[in-house]
């Protein structure tokens, strides 16, 4: 099989699996949570977004990937990485919501933006990655999705889980489902 084609395959089952795992863990666990409670767990599995710089280092990737994916994939994942851990640290204070606002909008385009350069862009064959296979494949399709969680928890009407426990509660779920993580 061509290798473009296995790529794609493996990208795809990286979306379904960890699909899978946020329909039936992530957000079972997070959608009863008030808000911040919710993001938190969130921007900690963001600020390992660092490990983007791998595209960066010859020997992990090949010299050959090109520097029009490598340079804005390691810095754009580090700048996410940044703002998760800031959003993190101010989380309860006034401007909290708003740095999560800024990290969901960038970190969300900035994987966008990486897939779109790999493809389309300049365009990345499979085995230029090396090493780095693994982050578009497993890593890109779990940051993707807890985005659109995130997406989902700051769009709340109520900013907490008072009606979201209620919805939970009235859809024959168990009482304390997702409670204590």
């Amino acid at each position: 099989m061509h290798p473009q084609a296995l790529f794609g395959i493996s990208i795809g089952l990286g979306f379904l699996s960890w699909g899978v795992v946020a329909a039936r863990y992530l957000w079972p666990a997070l959608r009863s949570r008030p808000r911040i409670d919710a993001l938190r767990p969130i921007l900690v599995l963001h600020s390992f977004r660092f490990i983007g710089l791998v595209f960066l280092i010859p020997g992990v990737v090949s010299p050959e990937l090109p520097a029009g994916f490598a340079r804005p994939a390691a810095y754009g994942d580090l700048i996410a990485a940044v703002l998760a851990l800031l959003a993190l640290a101010a989380l309860r204070s006034p401007i909290g919501v708003g740095l999560v606002w800024l990290f969901n909008l960038w970190g969300t385009a900035d994987l966008l933006h990486a897939y779109y350069q790999g493809r389309i862009g300049v365009g990345v064959a499979p085995g230029q990655l090396g090493a780095a296979y693994f982050i578009p494949t497993v890593v890109v399709p779990l940051l993707l999705i807890t985005h659109g969680l995130a997406f989902r928890i700051l769009l709340r009407a109520d900013g907490g889980a008072a009606s979201s426990g209620a919805r939970s509660g009235a859809s024959g779920r168990g009482a304390g489902e997702g409670a204590g993580r």
